[in-house]
């Protein structure tokens, strides 16, 4: 068991950056820093990664893109939205795929959150719905590239059967 590891940051490989920073915003995100130092890039002008730091990526030679990393609180995780040159083919997953699917942010009154979201012209794939004994209600919308995005609004007081 490894006990020395924290959390960092969640990657998010964006299309365009500043409509990605706009989205994440209406979120509750805020800028933490605009670039991301270890990469050499930086949110105004495109740079090309560093040799050693692509390969570490295992992202292909002459890589070059803009990013910056978000933070909705001062606490960790942040988010490190990325605009690559080398754009993917396909889009991001779904909620029945492999792999890191969506993130989850917590609301303490979805209803009025979604409201407010959507009033600005987030896409929700959902909108609030009550879960399983109604554990937690959740809704999920997407960024401007696809992303999932599950806004939860968990009710611990009746998870007392499932607390170990």
């Amino acid at each position: 068991m490894t006990e020395d590891l924290g959390w960092g940051h969640i990657n998010i490989n964006v299309s365009n950056l500043e409509a990605s920073i706009e989205f994440y915003k209406k979120l509750g995100f805020q800028p933490f820093v605009a670039g991301v130092p270890y990469l050499n890039l930086n949110a105004q002008t495109r740079a090309e990664i560093p040799s050693d730091a692509s390969h570490a990526l295992g992202l292909v030679a002459a890589t070059a893109g803009r990013a910056c990393i978000l933070q909705l609180d001062d606490g960790f995780p942040k988010i490190d939205l990325t605009e690559l040159t080398t754009q993917p083919e396909h889009s991001p997953l779904a909620n029945d795929d492999l792999g890191l699917v969506r993130i989850c942010l917590i609301s303490e009154d979805l209803v009025s959150t979604y409201e407010n979201l959507k009033s600005q012209g987030v896409e929700f794939l959902t909108p609030p719905s009550a879960c399983h004994e109604r554990l937690a209600d959740v809704a999920v919308c997407k960024d401007p590239d696809g992303t999932l995005i599950e806004l939860l609004q968990v009710y611990l007081e009746r998870w007392g059967p499932y607390l170990s």
